[in-house]
């Protein structure tokens, strides 16, 4: 086997959804609109944040944690998914597969990490609502979002550093619409022992504690507001968590299904049934990211008052006129 043959490409051909030659225009129009939505949505949420003083809350900080999250994920893998999906140019160059490996596998754990940080804020705010602020200050707030970027990326530079050092053996064709570890893993001709541990090991904080993490967290909320002498406090209690309940229920068992169950079912699958993980992992690349602005404008209180006060303030501006 020559040194040559076992090196780096310079690009890959990603099949996508070549299979469904008919599903790509549709799904084109479909992955354009969520994007702009996405953009715009994601957006709109970190700037609500940082123009309304209201909105300076530990909650919101990491919903822009997460909304930040959101946008590295869909300008990493969706533009490439629309120029492949729109021509028949399927190929993507290595710097871009590399930025996508390293960028998808850190922004779908620390996602993970950060819900469940999220699920903590919750239960101090209901479980211990009068030291709320002397627990949750702003400093111990950034920390703890600190603590879910570095460790995903820890858990990133380990898992996509070896999978980058495999040998690939002259195979340039990845059976998805971008690049993830468990793809690529499936391309090398060495020896991958170390990959699967790494990928298995790397992947238990993330895919098991932090949605235990999350359960018991909600469990003691759960059983706080059950211990609430009148119907009216356990009403006031459900009001300040149920937008961040629906958020943490849908996206977090998204991102645990729809990222670490792909990966785990693309490596154990034969290529010739790849098909649903794809489609799986589509979801997540594309759909999750509008989830949470979404959830979070139609359900928040706080958010609908924010949009209402910068409305009305554009249209006094607008109707302000110089003498």
């Amino acid at each position: 086997m020559e040194t040559g043959n076992m090196s780096f490409p310079n690009a890959f051909a990603l099949l996508g959804f070549s299979e469904f030659p008919w599903l790509e225009r549709p799904l084109s129009a479909v992955v354009l609109v969520s994007y702009i939505l996405t953009l715009l949505g994601n957006s709109s949420i970190i700037l609500l944040s940082l123009v309304d003083p209201r909105l300076q809350k530990p909650m919101y900080f990491f919903l822009d944690n997460l909304s930040l999250l959101d946008l590295s994920v869909t300008c990493t893998i969706v533009p490439q998914l629309l120029t492949n999906l729109w021509g028949p140019d399927k190929t993507i160059a290595a710097w871009g597969c590399i930025t996508q490996l390293y960028v998808y596998t850190w922004v779908g754990t620390t996602e993970c990490a950060l819900l469940a940080v999220m699920a903590i804020d919750r239960y101090v705010a209901i479980c211990k609502p009068l030291q709320y602020t002397l627990i949750m200050r702003p400093w111990v707030c950034v920390k703890m979002a600190a603590a879910s970027w570095c460790s995903g990326l820890a858990s990133s530079l380990l898992q996509a550093t070896l999978t980058l050092q495999l040998p690939f053996c002259g195979h340039h064709t990845l059976d998805h619409f971008f690049c993830e570890v468990p793809v690529l893993i499936k391309l090398a001709c060495g020896d991958t022992t170390s990959n699967d541990l790494a990928m298995v090991v790397g992947n238990i904080p993330f895919a098991m504690l932090a949605p235990l993490l999350v359960v018991i967290s909600y469990t003691f909320i759960a059983r706080a507001i059950l211990k609430l002498p009148s119907a009216e406090g356990r009403h006031k209690a459900l009001s300040t968590c149920s937008s961040h309940l629906l958020v943490v229920t849908l996206s977090h068992l998204l991102v645990v299904t729809l990222f670490f169950g792909p990966g785990i079912y693309m490596y154990l699958q034969p290529p010739s049934k790849t098909s649903q993980a794809k489609f799986m992992s589509f979801f997540y690349c594309v759909i999750t990211p509008i989830l949470n602005p979404l959830i979070y404008t139609l359900r928040n209180k706080d958010v609908q008052t924010a949009w209402k006060r910068i409305l009305q303030s554009q249209g006094r501006l607008k109707s302000w006129k110089p003498r």
